[in-house]
């Protein structure tokens, strides 16, 4: 009897297991999805600007980051108005930082 029990226990202990193991896939699908995007996005600028490899990196970091900011918005169902431009600011804000002028010129052609 005692065998018993335990078993069923165990048994609950994994369904309930179950959701959560679920969930941090889904988490673990998104973040290889938004890297994957971010390192794509690099790789063409990198390409249609001629940035160094610190500047590469530099980039890599702000475009993982935009993207994992617009993830997080298309996952909320009620959006502040705003906060797209904000993003989509703060973004062009790091791309001057980072690159110079007549690179940063080239960004923004290749971002229209």
């Amino acid at each position: 009897m005692k065998k018993v029990i335990t078993l069923c226990l165990f048994v609950f202990a994994l369904v309930l297991g179950t959701p959560s193991a679920v969930a941090q896939n889904t988490k673990l699908v998104d973040k290889i999805e938004i890297n994957s995007q971010a390192a794509e996005k690099t790789e063409a600028l990198r390409k249609f600007i001629k940035f160094n490899d610190t500047q590469r990196d530099l980039v890599y970091e702000a475009l993982r980051e935009y993207t994992q900011a617009n993830f997080s918005i298309k996952d909320q169902t009620v959006v502040e108005e705003g906060v797209v431009e904000k993003i989509e600011t703060e973004l062009e804000t790091r791309m001057k930082s980072i690159l110079n002028d007549e690179q940063f010129e080239r960004y923004k052609v290749f971002s229209e």
